[in-house]
């Protein structure tokens, strides 16, 4: 299990994501251009102490991403046809997040395998990034035996 970055804009976001993604002991990958400078330290406060627990890889772009990164590609989305609660996760997935400010373009919602959304209240458009990753995460997980300290992890 990996979950993906595309092009995110906002480094609190993409602190608090590999935050959750050290605790659940999930690699992340980013997909540039990224929405601001790496070395902002907007992204090292938000993920504090756990920034250095995380395996990050760096793509250059969507189609360096994908010769790089074996698996199904699982797309949360707020136009997606499976609610999280109907989603079947497999151990390699890799759940792939869009842009906080455009979400995915058409051609990464072509290529994923699944398009998930997260059921909410009506009216409303959708969850913060981070938080959206993690009920995702932790849902694919739990279905994996991924979760650590999980006595069914895969």
């Amino acid at each position: 299990m990996r979950l993906a970055l595309y092009q995110p804009d906002i480094p609190g976001n993409v602190g608090a994501i590999l935050r959750s993604c050290a605790c659940f002991d999930v690699p992340v990958d980013l997909i540039e251009p990224l929405g601001f400078p790496w070395d902002d330290k907007r992204v090292r406060r938000a993920g504090m102490d756990y920034f250095d627990h995380v395996s990050i890889t760096r793509h250059a772009d969507w189609e360096a991403f994908r010769a790089a990164t074996p698996g199904r590609v699982v797309l949360l989305t707020s136009r997606g046809s499976v609610p999280l609660t109907e989603a079947a996760f497999e151990p390699g997935d890799v759940i792939l997040m869009g842009s906080e400010s455009a979400g995915a373009p058409p051609h990464v919602h072509e290529a994923a395998g699944l398009r998930v959304r997260i059921p909410m209240a009506p009216h409303l458009r959708s969850l913060n990034v981070s938080v959206a990753a993690a009920v995702t995460l932790f849902e694919a997980l739990r279905q994996t035996g991924g979760l650590p300290g999980s006595s069914h992890r895969a």
